[in-house]
């Protein structure tokens, strides 16, 4: 038993391939010699390994507590120089973005359909919608402007009132009431003296019709294109129909602005004519050649009283062919010119009363020569007279 315990403890330590040759891949590779030390088993050789792979990093790290590649470089600065790489990408990004509209429609239309083709357009839909939820909250409270404006509603009845802006698109009848008020008389009378003016007035309204319809044609080609934009868009970004709505207030409330400086443009050319042209013949107006005789005839044959009667106003007034009132007006401005200049005024004074006693004297001349009587053979002249020895 001794004996082949023996022979058994020699074949376990001695024979090759046997428990050394089995043990041997669990055995460490080499012995750690420390100085002053022998060989160290395996255990203490593993902590050992690990006190300096501890010291080393120590001495890798330094006293600073940076490491020994960022002791010359406290700025990160090559670290930052490794992270250049994604900055380069978002450059390209935005180059790629500058040359879309370079772009042809073909290209567009290609890249908008691997867009909406892409296996992450969800994605990228729902992180807008999200990052849309935390940005509309600061635009909700911005009040918008609502009801028309009231310079435009000033304008607006300007127009209407003036004949150029209506449903007629004519206003006739408009401009041959405000031609009438202007001259003081019918409107029928106001379409004759004033054609010119309605002329002018209705090249006015043409000019004016015809750029409003240019500017509509513009704000409803303008909105609609960026209706179609916003749709389209909506596609990928969330755009919701109150947006739009909300899109198309403000394009109307900057086209707006044009409208308003059309309108008031029309409105000072239409003042201008009226002031150039309607004004100043209402103050250089004057009576017939035949009127201003007849008034200023009987004016000066009543100089020591200067106040006609209403019978006389009535009577003046169907002679002149005008208005009872504007029969008094002239005597009242007749009056007061002629007190202002007494020395210019009475040698018209002394023509007039000249040119009357002439007509009294013709009038009662033809009258004694109707009364005088006559032979039947002097054809209405005076018979001769004979003196008795029969020489005239």
């Amino acid at each position: 038993m001794d004996r082949s315990r023996a022979g058994g403890d020699d074949d376990i330590t001695g024979a090759p391939g046997s428990l050394d040759a089995a043990t041997a891949p669990i055995r460490p590779a080499a012995s750690t010699s420390l100085p002053g030390t022998g060989s160290v088993p395996s255990p203490l050789c593993h902590t050992v390994g690990m006190e300096d792979q501890a010291r080393m990093m120590l001495g890798h790290i330094g006293l600073t507590g940076l490491p020994h590649d960022d002791v010359g470089d406290p700025d990160n600065i090559r670290k930052h120089h490794g992270m250049a790489q994604p900055q380069q990408d978002i450059g390209d990004i935005l180059q790629q973005i500058m040359v879309i509209t370079d772009e042809s429609l073909d290209e567009a239309q290609a890249r908008k359909h691997a867009l909406n083709c892409h296996r992450m357009k969800p994605a990228l839909f729902s992180v807008l919608c999200e990052i849309k939820e935390r940005t509309a909250l600061s635009i909700r409270g911005i009040q918008e402007e609502d009801g028309p404006d009231p310079q435009i509603m000033r304008l607006d009845n300007m127009l209407l009132a003036e004949g150029v802006a209506g449903p007629e698109r004519g206003g006739a009848s408009a401009a041959a009431a405000v031609v009438a008020a202007a001259a003081g008389g019918s409107p029928g009378e106001g379409n004759v003296e004033h054609s010119e003016y309605k002329e002018k007035l209705a090249q006015i309204r043409r000019m004016y019709h015809a750029e409003l319809e240019k500017y509509q044609q513009a704000c409803n080609e303008f909105t609609d294109h960026v209706m179609n934009l916003l749709r389209e868009q909506s596609r990928t970004r969330p755009i919701s129909p109150k947006e739009i709505e909300r899109m198309v207030g403000i394009i109307h409330r900057k086209f707006s602005t044009i409208q308003m400086q059309l309108k008031q443009s029309t409105c000072e050319a239409v003042m201008i004519l009226r002031s150039r042209f309607l004004d100043a013949r209402r103050k250089r107006r004057n009576f017939s050649k035949q009127a201003a005789e007849i008034l200023n005839t009987y004016f000066y044959s009543h100089l020591a009283n200067p106040y006609p009667s209403e019978e006389a106003k009535e009577d003046l007034a169907r002679k002149c062919s005008i208005t009872v009132s504007q029969v008094a007006n002239w005597f009242g401005n007749k009056r007061i010119r002629y007190k202002r200049n007494v020395a210019k005024l009475q040698e018209e004074a002394n023509r007039y009363a000249v040119k009357t006693a002439v007509d009294a004297a013709s009038v009662s001349s033809q009258a004694s020569q109707a009364n005088s009587p006559a032979t039947p053979n002097s054809g209405g002249y005076p018979a001769q007279c004979y003196t008795p020895d029969g020489r005239l």
